[in-house]
């Protein structure tokens, strides 16, 4: 348990004795998973104000475990006994907090946070207590005699009335740390508690785009409209650009952008001649190939014709979601569209009807258009996996690759047999780990989703000598609580050797053998509902 938490939880059942919730106090201290003899001296004096003399014995009885030179705990103790008639037990506990006074007229427990001095005599007058109990009167008299000649303050007349009492043989109440008084946890510590803004906030300094007063850790955000214009009129040096054909995301990062979009570069061509741009808000990467000089014009009569979508566009022109096709220029393939929320499947985006178009003019770009669209033609071909293991593993693959030739790829590139490997995919919308089919006819393209795929990987040691009842897997991390626990990562899959209980299964997984709580998994078969059904 973090210090943290335990100073927190142990200031709130402090709060809770000012206010005499005695049980809220006790609720607050049952919280505690590694309590220490004060914070158990404090839940003894809870019960005790809740008339629980058991719960409290038992509650000082580990507060002496905890700290077995702590004479104040053996002083309440012997109260307590005094109160269940274990009077040996409470003359033994008389001695054993005399003894760990050590000489000492008085212990102030301010310092460890009890607002309390326990005195030589108030021992004393407790053993005398209990020697009226026993109806040892003779030796009642004899202890409060010494207690009288003991040094220190806070008696006032209370040896003298409890002597005179003892001569008429009345029995003398036991002296107890008082209602509400408990230890409590440093100022200062509690102080410390509340969270400090060191780094305070952040400022923008300087920015690329105008005005911009957005000051965070957070990605590029939407801009404030109506406070950009181009200075140029002409193309040559405006950063707006048209993209000539439809263009669907292949991989992180790039967006998805309609043919005839107007789209705003951000950064430079990199090596792959991909280049960042930010379009309807989204900032993101594109083939710089897609790309060409969109025509500026500033018109002074519309200067407050400004549209809200993320980096501000010139005067005269729609949205980026509703490009304006200009007159002259072949009409751009017909984009598809999805009706449902979901991202779209690789292969409905790819496969979708194009209508057959006029044949273009021959011009001078007609040859490099050609080679662009082949170029990517051959992208739409191939699709990229990615591999969670203990690291994440990308590669790209042909469309049309069955399962079992990819997992002999991956396999290579890991370094281990693919004999040992299980690869599982989820369903979109879903989260739900489904074996990866090894079939001959199965192939990447059953389970590609917008050019990409993402397999979880788990590497697994024949296990020997040991029965499998059945597979399960896991449906949240788990980390280990002590030696003899299984520890696993969220889709993992765990051979079953055992039901310890209706709570706790143990198995196998990774090479490792260990116990786990039933509620971290659940079978392939089932519903995730009834996965703590297990």
């Amino acid at each position: 348990m973090l210090y943290t938490e335990f100073l927190q939880l142990w200031d709130e059942s402090v709060r809770a004795v000012d206010a005499k919730d005695w049980q809220g106090a006790l609720a607050k201290l049952e919280e505690i998973t590694e309590p220490t003899s004060r914070t158990l001296f404090n839940a003894a004096s809870s019960h005790l104000s809740l008339g629980q003399l058991d719960l409290a014995l038992k509650a000082l009885d580990l507060t002496i475990a905890k700290d077995e030179r702590l004479a104040v705990g053996f002083f309440q103790r012997a109260a307590v006994m005094m109160q269940l008639d274990r009077l040996d037990e409470a003359l033994s506990d008389c001695i054993w907090a005399q003894k760990h006074m050590r000489g000492n007229m008085v212990i102030d427990y301010r310092q460890l946070g009890l607002r309390f001095k326990l005195f030589s005599w108030q021992v004393l007058y407790n053993a005398a207590a209990v020697y009226c109990r026993m109806s040892q009167w003779e030796q009642a008299r004899e202890v409060l005699l010494s207690a009288s000649q003991e040094r220190g303050g806070g008696r006032g007349g209370t040896i003298e009335v409890a002597l005179d009492s003892v001569l008429k043989e009345e029995v003398l109440a036991p002296l107890l740390v008082p209602e509400g008084v408990v230890f409590r946890p440093r100022k200062q510590d509690v102080e410390q508690l509340q969270q400090r803004d060191f780094l305070g906030k952040a400022k923008v300094i300087s920015s690329m785009i105008p005005n911009d007063d957005f000051g965070g850790f957070e990605p590029l955000r939407l801009q404030k409209p109506g406070f950009y214009e181009p200075k140029v009129d002409g193309s040559q040096d405006s950063r707006y650009m048209r993209m000539r054909v439809p263009y669907m995301a292949r991989g992180p990062g790039q967006l998805t952008v309609p043919g005839g979009a107007m789209v705003f570069l951000f950064g430079e061509e990199d090596r792959d001649g991909m280049v960042t741009v930010i379009y309807d808000g989204q900032r993101g990467l594109l083939p710089v190939s897609l790309l060409e000089p969109a025509e500026v014009k500033m018109t002074k009569g519309k200067k407050e014709n400004r549209v809200p979508t993320g980096i501000p566009l010139p005067p005269g022109l729609k949205p980026p979601t509703r490009p304006q096709a200009q007159p002259g220029l072949a009409p751009p393939a017909q984009a598809v569209r999805f009706v449902s929320d979901a991202p779209p499947s690789y292969t409905t985006a790819t496969h979708a009807q194009v209508p057959a178009l006029e044949p273009p003019k021959y011009t001078a770009n007609a040859a490099s258009d050609q080679h662009a669209c082949s170029a990517q033609g051959a992208e739409a071909d191939s699709v990229v996996v990615k591999v969670h293991y203990t690291y994440t593993l990308a590669l790209s693959v042909p469309l049309d690759t069955p399962n079992h030739v990819l997992k002999e790829q991956i396999a290579q590139k890991l370094g281990q047999p693919a004999s040992h490997m299980r690869l599982r995919h989820k369903q979109h919308g879903s989260r739900v780990l489904i074996p990866l089919g090894e079939e001959p006819r199965s192939s990447v393209q059953e389970v590609a989703e917008a050019g990409r795929v993402t397999l979880w990987c788990q590497t697994e040691d024949p296990l020997a000598n040991r029965t499998i009842l059945y597979q399960m897997v896991a449906l949240y991390d788990y980390a280990a609580q002590g030696p003899e626990d299984l520890e696993f990562s969220e889709g993992d899959t765990i051979d079953i050797l055992g039901e310890v209980n209706e709570e706790w299964l143990e198995g196998h997984s990774a090479g490792n053998i260990g116990i786990f709580p039933s509620c971290f998994v659940y079978s392939e078969n089932a519903n995730i509902t009834q996965s703590s059904m297990v």
